[in-house]
């Protein structure tokens, strides 16, 4: 009698059936993985699993899922790719199996860092505007290099013609008139008075 397992029952595991649940005749502890890693290995009742086959087995189920992490992770979003790394490493997949996902990814157009800057950039002007070194800074947490960084700013600062001065003299008008007249005077007069203090110690 052969010691290697034979695949007893495939049952899926619901309540969508996406993934299923392969029991062994060795009695040994039922194990899950993905329905298409499955079809992807060819394996069905009444096969053997040797130790090979499980590996591969097991193999295209962490590519199955490290790959609809990386979908799912980016229908809430448009990320770069070291965001997107990150946040992989940190749900356990192993380095390389992230760096393959990511460049299949990349391949297809599904990870795009230019695309992700200028939105972020254009994004950052509308709702919370900042200069360029505070812009070039964020980019730099998302993992955007420096060249891109630059030359991403550059561009959207044209096409929106805009400037750090315009984004000062904005932010300025939006503080402004965000204040009371009591609050304005009283930062008029403490300005004053400090002002005079200094011409006082000066002429003393």
């Amino acid at each position: 009698m052969s010691d290697t397992p034979v695949i007893k029952r495939i049952k899926p595991r619901r309540p969508h059936g996406l993934k299923v649940i392969i029991h062994l005749d060795d009695n040994s502890e039922p194990f899950e993985v993905t329905l298409e890693a499955l079809e992807r290995s060819g394996l069905g009742r009444g096969d053997t699993l040797t130790r090979t086959v499980r590996h591969e087995l097991l193999n295209h189920d962490a590519d199955v899922r490290v790959r609809d992490a990386a979908l799912n992770l980016l229908s809430y979003r448009a990320r770069t790719r070291t965001e997107l790394r990150r946040r992989l490493r940190q749900k356990g997949f192993r380095p390389a199996r992230v760096d393959v996902c990511l460049n299949h990814l990349q391949e297809r157009g599904l990870i795009d860092d230019a695309s992700v800057a200028a939105a972020f950039v254009r994004d950052r002007l509308r709702l919370r505007p900042k200069g360029r070194s505070a812009l070039a800074s964020e980019l730099r947490q998302k993992g955007i290099g420096q060249e891109l960084a630059q030359q991403t700013i550059d561009h959207v600062f044209e096409s929106e013609q805009t400037n750090d001065l315009t984004l000062a003299q904005a932010a300025v008008t939006k503080w402004v008139g965000r204040q009371t007249p009591e609050a304005l005077q009283a930062l008029i007069d403490d300005s004053w008075s400090k002002a005079k203090q200094k011409v006082r110690r000066r002429l003393t």
